[in-house]
Formats: C-alpha cells, sequence, structure tokens
C-alpha cells in the first residue's frame, strides 16, 4: 500500500489529467459556439456555450481540489481544439469527445477510490453526471441532424443565440433536451 504522500499524488495526477480534458472541451466547445453563432444557428450556438460554461465549472471544481490537496492545477488543454468544422460533423464529434471523458472519469475515480479519497470521488460522480447530460444532446442532436438534415438547421436557422446572463449552465437549466 502505498504512503500516504504517494496516494496524494495519484489523485491529483488525476484531477489535473482531467482538468486538462476539461480545459480542451472549453476551448473546443467555445470555438463551435462562434462558429454555428456565425452560420446563425443561434440555439446550437446558446447551447453549445452553456455547456462549455459547464465545462469551466468542471475546470474549477477539479483545481479546487488540486489546491486542497496541495497541488498546482494544470493551466494545458489536453489537445488543441479541432477548428473549422461543418455542423454535420460537429455533433458526433462532440458526443464521442463526451463518451470518451465518461470512461476516462470513471476510471479516474477509481484511482481515487484506490487512493482513498472520497471526496474527489464525490467530485468525479458529480461531473460525469453532467457529461452524460452533454453526451445526450450531443447525440440527440447528431442524430436530427442525420435523420432530418437540411430539414432540421433550416429549422433553427435564425434562432437566437442570446444566453442572457444566466448564472447557470447546460446541466443545471436544464434546458439539455435537442430542439427544446
Amino acid at each position: 500500500m502505498a504512503d500516504r504522500e504517494q496516494r496524494r499524488k495519484n489523485v491529483i495526477e488525476v484531477l489535473n489529467k482531467a482538468r486538462s480534458m476539461e480545459l480542451q472541451a472549453i476551448s473546443q466547445y467555445m470555438n463551435q459556439h462562434y462558429n454555428l453563432d456565425d452560420k446563425d444557428y443561434g440555439e446550437l450556438a446558446a447551447k453549445m456555450k452553456l455547456v462549455a460554461i459547464d465545462e469551466m465549472r468542471h475546470a474549477e471544481a477539479f483545481a479546487e481540489r488540486i489546491k486542497e490537496l496541495g497541488g498546482e492545477p494544470t493551466t494545458e488543454g489536453a489537445a488543441r481544439p479541432e477548428k473549422g468544422q461543418k455542423v454535420e460533423t460537429m455533433f458526433p464529434f462532440d458526443a464521442e469527445l463526451e463518451d470518451d471523458t465518461i470512461d476516462q472519469y470513471n476510471q479516474f475515480l477509481l484511482v481515487c477510490r484506490d487512493n482513498g479519497d472520497s471526496v474527489s470521488m464525490k467530485i468525479f460522480e458529480q461531473i460525469i453526471e453532467d457529461e452524460q447530460a452533454h453526451f445526450n444532446y450531443f447525440d440527440a442532436v447528431a442524430n436530427h441532424i442525420n435523420d432530418l438534415g437540411d430539414t432540421f438547421l433550416a429549422r433553427i436557422a435564425g434562432t437566437s443565440s442570446a444566453t442572457g446572463l444566466q448564472p447557470q449552465g447546460f446541466v443545471i437549466t436544464g434546458k439539455g433536451g435537442a430542439g427544446a
């Protein structure tokens, strides 16, 4: 059994990996938000922004826990955002990103459990629920675009991208339904 210091370092390592994944997601989703807004798909742009705000909240939760454990939160994203995506490829890409994140976070949760950190485990449990809601939304939109194509996109064209000054993100507002 690893000593307490090594167990703490193991948890900080997975928390920082998760934080870097969140930083990547923030960049990815904000880039997509701007592109969707430019293409006048306001409803999709607004929801993408709310998802990005959720990811910001997650990155901050991981950073706070890292600091509580005496670590230094990373400021580097896991990868650079994919830019210039077409609307038709954006949502399947994001669904896969969220699905991979859920898988990774479940593994990170086990590292926390194995190293005796129930507080970090609970953080991962809560964030996994949010990531599942993001996956469900992205997957639903991808299916709508795949099944309905231009008809679905035409219905959204010209909709408002305003999210107001809401202090809440995508998951917290409960506005996660595709086309809602």
